[in-house]
């Protein structure tokens, strides 16, 4: 039977992109966003958990994230979960757990951003959802 890794998350954003652009010409994006859970507690307490996620994107999307993504904004994000390793600079693995992006929408009102209008002009016309575009060598056909 074939597997599925898919991830699908709502929430606000961390902090701003992070775009590098690498050898090649692609670009990645980095961000954190932040879902949240509500419990009650023994006593009857509502509780609230937040939950911290990586999320990359690549290619046009960050270039798509980096020109309308804000802090605190909230969106819609969908993809898979992918785990890395790299060695630190004391040679040490770590590991890395981060949402590949595949789609970005989204939600709710533009940020307000200090020294800006509610709805800049970038943002007034910013479209409401991102997709990555399949590369060739992924397409399972």
């Amino acid at each position: 039977m074939a597997s599925v890794n898919k991830v699908i998350l709502i929430g606000h954003l961390g902090k701003d992109p992070e775009v590098r652009h690498l050898e090649g010409g692609n670009s990645v994006a980095n961000f954190t966003m932040a879902t949240n859970e509500y419990y009650k507690d023994k006593q009857g307490n509502r509780v609230e958990r937040t939950e911290w996620h990586t999320v990359a994107a690549w290619r046009g999307l960050a270039e798509l994230a980096e020109k309308y993504l804000r802090k605190g904004q909230q969106v819609y994000v969908e993809g898979r979960i992918r785990t890395r390793q790299y060695q630190d600079k004391d040679n040490q693995t770590r590991y890395v757990t981060e949402i590949v992006a595949e789609e970005i929408s989204l939600l709710g009102g533009r940020p307000h951003t200090e020294g800006q209008p509610a709805a800049s002009s970038a943002a007034a016309e910013a479209p409401t959802t991102f997709r990555q575009e399949p590369e060739l060598d992924q397409l399972p056909f």
